[in-house]
């Protein structure tokens, strides 16, 4: 009885495993653009996907079938990229030449050309509005992605970011204020220039 009980819940988590490879199979693209979207470069939406999928297994056991993975997936993501903002504040800098072992040794900077992921974002979005995407407050940019690049509806914006939804509509309304902002200050002949009502 006992054994064939364990044969019944491993054959369950071998049968939960394909399905969450399947549904990371099918929701990678979505994420990955997503938390580009978030983080502004490769590398930093490169971990924040692996951080949210590791996440999103961890707490596997706590998806609601009848809600959409994404959705769950974005949260997950939104709440992983606060985490990461946050932390960075606290994060120590490295300078580039440090005295190791009686010795100096220069830390080596990785190549910063962008991929051809990223110059296919840029272009899409243009690198004003990527650029002021990116000096957004990271609430406000969330809400301003699901609701204008991702099209989502409030009530799952709200779901996503686990908040109401007329905190959802401040977000958004506040961010696009902040965002047209930003845009008329670094282009003002493209955007109206600073002066006026936002």
């Amino acid at each position: 009885m006992v054994q064939s009980l364990t044969r019944a819940l491993s054959r369950s988590d071998e049968n939960q495993k394909e399905w969450f490879e399947s549904l990371v199979k099918d929701s990678f693209r979505s994420a990955y653009g997503f938390a580009y979207r978030l983080t502004g470069n490769s590398t930093d939406a490169e971990d924040l996907v692996q951080e949210t999928y590791l996440r999103a297994y961890r707490f596997f056991h706590r998806y609601d079938e009848d809600l959409p993975f994404l959705n769950w997936l974005y949260r997950i993501m939104s709440n992983a990229h606060v985490d990461t903002v946050r932390r960075r504040g606290r994060l120590r800098t490295t300078s580039l030449e440090q005295t190791v072992f009686g010795g100096t040794t220069t830390l080596e900077i990785p190549d910063d050309e962008a991929s051809p992921e990223a110059e296919l974002m840029q272009n899409a979005m243009g690198e004003h509005v990527e650029a002021g995407l990116q000096a957004m407050n990271p609430e406000f940019r969330t809400a301003v992605l699901l609701a204008d690049v991702e099209g989502m509806a409030y009530e799952e914006i709200a779901s996503i970011m686990g908040t109401s939804v007329g905190t959802v509509r401040s977000r958004i309304h506040r961010g696009r204020k902040q965002l047209k902002r930003l845009l008329r200050k670094r282009c003002p002949a493209q955007y109206g220039g600073e002066s006026g009502v936002v």
